[in-house]
C-alpha cells in the first residue's frame, strides 16, 4: 500500500512538472533591426573640404546610433540609421550640396599725373566662389647666376629665370549678406638702373597689394592707390565684380 502511495506521488510531481514546462512562454523571436543603409552622392560639391563640413553637420544633429562616413574617392555620403533619420539627411544634403556661383572679376590699374590719367590696364577672370583663382601676365627674364670653367676656351654662364610682370591671386567667399574678397595683387618690373653686384645684375621693382575687401554686384572698389617712386605720377588700383548667370 505505501509502495503505490509513493508511485502515485511521484507520477503527480512528474504531471505537474511537465505542465509547468508546458506553460511556459516561447521565446521571443529577434526583432528585426529597422535601420536601413543609403548612400548620398554629392554633386556640387567638388574640394573634400566642404565635404567634410556637410559631414559634421549630419553628424551634429543625428542621435550617435547613426552611422555616418564620407567615401572621397566617390563623392559620397554613406547613413545607418532609421528611415524618419534617413529624410532628415537627405533635406541637409539637398540644403547644403548647392552649385557654386560664378562671377567675372575685373582689376584696372590706372597710371595717374596729377588729376590726369596717363594709361589704363586691365585684367580679367572668372572666378568660382570658394575656389581659388590665380593668373600671371609678363615674360620670365634670365638672370646670370654664376659661371665656371668647363676646361673650353670660353667659360660657361649659369642662368636663371624670374616671372616679372602681374601676378593675381584670389579667393570670393559668399555668404547670405555679402561676397567677401581675398585678393593679393603684385606688379614686378626690371628697373632702369643696375646693381652694384655686377654688370648683369638687374634691379628688380616689386609692387604687392594684399588684404580683404566686401564687393558689391557692379560696383568698382578702390582696393589701394601707389605712388610711382622718381616721379609725380601714382598707380590706382580698382576691381569690380559681376555675376555670371
Amino acid at each position: 500500500m505505501k509502495l503505490a502511495n509513493r508511485i502515485r506521488g511521484i507520477a503527480l510531481v512528474l504531471t505537474l512538472s511537465t505542465l509547468g514546462a508546458l506553460a511556459q512562454p516561447a521565446p521571443a523571436a529577434a526583432k528585426p533591426d529597422p535601420d536601413s543603409v543609403r548612400t548620398f552622392y554629392l554633386t556640387n560639391t567638388v574640394r573634400q573640404s566642404d565635404g567634410n563640413e556637410i559631414l559634421t553637420a549630419i553628424r551634429n544633429l543625428l542621435p550617435p546610433t547613426a552611422k555616418i562616413d564620407f567615401v572621397p574617392s566617390q563623392n559620397s555620403i554613406i547613413v545607418r540609421s532609421s528611415p524618419d533619420q534617413m529624410t532628415l539627411v537627405e533635406k541637409i544634403i539637398k540644403d547644403l550640396d548647392r552649385p557654386k556661383k560664378t562671377y567675372r572679376l575685373t582689376y584696372t590699374f590706372t597710371e595717374m599725373d596729377g588729376n590726369k590719367s596717363i594709361g589704363t590696364q586691365h585684367f580679367s577672370m572668372v572666378v568660382v566662389s570658394g575656389e581659388r583663382t590665380t593668373l600671371k601676365q609678363g615674360s620670365r627674364e634670365p638672370i646670370v647666376t654664376g659661371s665656371f670653367d668647363s676646361g673650353k676656351s670660353q667659360a660657361q654662364t649659369q642662368m636663371t629665370y624670374i616671372d616679372v610682370g602681374m601676378n593675381f591671386d584670389v579667393l570670393l567667399d559668399e555668404s547670405a549678406n555679402n561676397v567677401k574678397l581675398h585678393s593679393k595683387v603684385e606688379q614686378s618690373s626690371l628697373a632702369d638702373q643696375v646693381s652694384g653686384v655686377g654688370p648683369q645684375d638687374p634691379i628688380i621693382r616689386q609692387t604687392t597689394l594684399q588684404g580683404t575687401s566686401y564687393l558689391t554686384a557692379g560696383k568698382p572698389l578702390v582696393l589701394g592707390s601707389l605712388d610711382i617712386p622718381g616721379s609725380t605720377r601714382r598707380l590706382d588700383v580698382a576691381v569690380v565684380m559681376e555675376p555670371i548667370k
